[in-house]
């Protein structure tokens, strides 16, 4: 016998009844960003490898040390996405949509890649939804844009995480301030390899979780008290319509983003109940990346929220956004039935109500053993009395209430009962159609 195949480390798999949760938050996220016009795009799972070089950042983790990168039959290299936004900046490109109407607004969800270190919350393969909005400097697509991301944490239930915000600067004030940085990181007493980083990219290093060092940033200079007048006016603003929109924010003034895009605005939302690896999204804007991608000037703004880390906050909080069960009825056919029971339910599927049918040859105790694992609050037996009286018998499992039901009704039937009794349970089989309320034993 061979030898079993596991899934690769670092990749996690969503399985019933957790996978319900697990979409239950990509439609919950998703959600606010449809009602606010962003249209779907769907990206390839791998790329140039100079795109995320250009787009991202050579300097940053994620182009140094965590892309997973191949050299294709063509002598080409590709690299597996390690985020969404430098795809989505390309796609913009490509196809011409910066050459309409704008600001362009998009919305993605997909598997994205990283070669890190396995732990709770970060994966290998990270599922993430994502949202980009280009082509308008205007504060209100900031607030926009982060209230979508709020609105759909909210909308999940979630209430243990904070939203931290702050401003990066543009291309006006961000040379002075990194010579400021630079200037000060020089007389710290930091290794080689830290000060090698300092020169490639100075914000890098107020990002070291090393106590080390952080005893050593606590005078560094902040981005936030250095901002020209335009970024400063454009940052009040943001605040000033976050507040009204009564989103809740902290700023902080050392947030440090992985990414080199990152201009202006920029925040992260953190979950405190998950450790180490509290960010479940964040973004910002990137004023400068179409340019430097081959496109216009044009300005943008998006996020990056992970559905891994969102469904991880939800455990952590007791919420099972979702249906609770994934069937509403369960067909049990016996002897010469069995035809007949099938093509019930496929009427009953066509009505959209949720349906299984006991395949094989069990008996009644075995198929009934059946229903009660399916977790289905509905059973309907059909026997071959049944099919004579033109009937089957619709059993409420939770309270063993049975009654006869003509099979022409019994979609509309049931579709009565499952949206009358949906929240409060079962209840009664008897509802308003025109069936017979007399309880019999089944056959």
């Amino acid at each position: 016998m061979s030898d079993r195949i596991s899934a690769p480390k670092g990749v996690p798999e969503y399985l019933p009844p957790d996978s319900a949760t697990f979409l239950a938050v990509h439609e919950a996220l998703a959600a606010p960003a449809i009602l606010a016009g962003y249209g779907y795009v769907e990206l390839p799972v791998f790329e140039d490898t100079n795109l995320f070089v250009r787009g991202v950042g050579e300097s940053t983790d994620v182009v140094s040390k965590e892309m997973y990168t191949f050299t294709d039959r063509g002598n080409r290299s590709l690299t597996l996405r390690p985020e969404g936004t430098a795809g989505v900046m390309r796609s913009v490109i490509e196809h011409g949509l910066d050459r309409g109407q704008l600001p362009v607004k998009l919305w993605y969800r997909g598997q994205f890649f990283r070669a890190e270190r396995p732990q709770h919350g970060r994966y290998r393969q990270l599922q993430q939804f994502g949202i980009e909005a280009i082509g308008s400097d205007d504060p209100a697509l900031d607030a926009e844009v982060i209230t979508i991301a709020d609105d759909g944490y909210k909308s999940l239930g979630l209430t243990g995480y904070r939203l931290e915000l702050t401003s990066l600067g543009c291309a006006e004030d961000r040379p002075a301030y990194r010579d400021l940085l630079v200037g000060f990181l020089a007389g710290l007493d930091l290794d080689d390899a830290t000060r090698e980083r300092a020169q490639l990219n100075p914000l890098r290093v107020l990002d070291d979780k090393r106590p080390e060092v952080q005893a050593q940033l606590a005078d560094a200079p902040l981005m936030l008290d250095h901002l020209c007048e335009a970024c400063a006016e454009h940052f009040a603003a943001v605040r000033s319509l976050l507040d009204a929109n009564e989103v809740t924010y902290v700023i902080n003034k050392r947030m440090v983003r992985g990414l080199d895009y990152y201009t202006r605005t920029t925040f992260e939302f953190v979950h405190d109940g998950l450790g180490a690896q509290g960010g479940i999204g964040g973004g910002g804007r990137y004023d400068g990346l179409m340019a430097q991608l081959g496109g216009q000037e044009l300005s943008g703004i998006g996020f990056g929220l992970g559905i891994d880390r969102t469904f991880l906050a939800c455990r952590a909080e007791g919420l099972t956004p979702g249906p609770t069960r994934s069937l509403d009825v369960y067909v049990v056919p016996l002897g010469e039935a069995r035809t007949r029971a099938a093509l019930l339910v496929t009427e009953l599927r066509r009505a959209g109500i949720r349906t299984d049918l006991s395949f094989g040859s069990r008996g009644l105790k075995g198929a009934m053993k059946g229903a009660d694992r399916s977790g289905a609050p509905y059973t309907i037996v059909i026997g071959e009395r049944d099919l004579e009286a033109g009937e089957c018998q619709l059993k409420a499992m939770d309270s063993g209430e049975q009654v006869a039901v003509p099979l022409d009704e019994v979609a509309a039937h049931v579709a009565h009962l499952i949206s009358t009794s949906s929240i409060s349970g079962t209840g009664s089989v008897s509802g308003t159609s025109s069936t017979t309320d007399d309880k019999k034993e089944l056959p």
